[in-house]
């Protein structure tokens, strides 16, 4: 098959949704497919690597996002599209299905919506508290799933909000983690406790609950520390915010095995956000062997499935530095070996496979000739 993954929000800060791009991106060609990237950027580029074709249409910055550009420019996204001949189109966001879902029904070619983001989790801390989220988000999925040709998401929490529609349209797909990059370290930190929060800094986020946490922990004698991995239009409000705190503001870490090694030396990592639909982060820290504290809503509690891999709690800046002591007082090696096994549930192979499937009986219920080879 030749894919083409589109995708808006895809920067060189990105985080969950770049990673997971590229890893099943990489992931489709090992399998003997020929995968073609097309996301928003700074100027009009074609270049091939030996990770597919990279296709960059020139897209305006999306206000008060902290980088993110959107395709605004949909005649030359679909020209794009005419010359490549997708076999399968994966949209890894929401906002473009409108205007791809003409062209790929009046060229049969499968529309598959792979959803990183539920809409009222996302929106929640940015609409009033009087609008609707809840009945204006109904309507807007159920727009969209009329409109794609299947829907991947990869937790319970994100297929639920599809719940209500034809069920066969909609698929769980967990994401994966690197095993070999992400793995277990000697943890060299003496007495203190280091805590990790691994995040795009922004409102929906909720990263200012990490510190806050810090806060609660140190004012109960416990000696934590706290990195801070990742960037966004936050930032300088959390400077200010955990003034005075044992924080480090580490900022966006684009190679893997650093941000690895960041990870693993932590004795605890804090997943704050009510929002994750599925907490790749989260997984990645399980991997290190580091357990996590995640709140109760959002799909990161999902993955705590073993007794010591982490807690699940309220929220708030109470309940997470509740979490943080709870696992401190279990000795290091349970508490590692719980959270590695648990990682170890989900390699990405499982993740490439579910989504040649869905790609596959998209492609047969559409009856296309036999696709392209790579």
């Amino acid at each position: 098959m030749r894919i083409v993954q589109l995708a808006n929000f895809y920067t060189p800060v990105s985080g969950g949704l770049r990673t997971c791009v590229e890893q099943t991106g990489r992931g489709y060609i090992a399998a003997g497919h020929e995968r073609v990237t097309l996301v928003p950027g700074t100027e009009d580029r074609d270049i091939t690597l030996p990770d597919g074709r990279h296709l960059t249409v020139r897209s305006p910055l999306l206000p008060g996002t902290g980088g993110y550009r959107v395709l605004t420019a949909r005649t030359k996204v679909c020209e794009l599209l005419d010359k490549v001949e997708p076999d399968v189109l994966e949209a890894n966001d929401k906002l473009s299905i409108g205007w791809l879902s003409p062209w790929a029904r009046s060229r049969k070619v499968p529309l598959v919506l792979v959803s990183h983001e539920r809409i009222n989790a996302i929106l929640r801390t940015r609409v009033p508290r009087w609008f609707p989220l809840d009945s204006a988000a109904v309507a807007i999925n159920r727009r969209l799933h009329r409109l794609v040709d299947d829907i991947v998401g990869a937790s319970a929490f994100s297929v639920d909000e599809f719940s209500a529609f034809e069920p066969v349209k909609t698929h769980r797909v967990p994401l994966g983690v690197d095993f070999e990059t992400f793995r277990p370290a000697p943890r060299n930190g003496g007495d203190q406790v280091r805590l990790v929060t691994v995040t795009r800094l922004s409102t929906e986020k909720h990263p200012d609950l990490s510190v806050e946490a810090l806060r609660e922990l140190r004012r109960r004698g416990v000696p934590a520390t706290l990195d801070v991995i990742g960037t966004g239009p936050n930032l300088r409000r959390l400077e200010k915010l955990a003034a005075g705190l044992p924080v480090r503001f580490v900022g966006h870490v684009a190679e893997r095995q650093r941000l690895a090694d960041l990870v693993a030396g932590a004795d605890v990592s804090l997943s704050p956000s009510p929002a994750e639909t599925f907490g790749l982060a989260t997984l990645e820290s399980m991997a290190c062997g580091v357990p996590v504290v995640v709140p109760a809503k959002g799909a990161a509690g999902e993955l705590l499935l073993r007794p010591e891999s982490g807690r699940v709690t309220d929220g708030t800046p109470v309940g997470l530095a509740d979490g943080v002591e709870s696992l401190l007082a279990v000795p290091r090696e349970r508490r590692q070996a719980d959270a590695r096994a648990v990682a170890e549930q989900f390699p990405w192979s499982a993740t490439i496979s579910g989504l040649l499937e869905v790609f596959e009986q998209a492609t047969a219920r559409l009856g296309n000739p036999v696709p392209h080879s790579a």
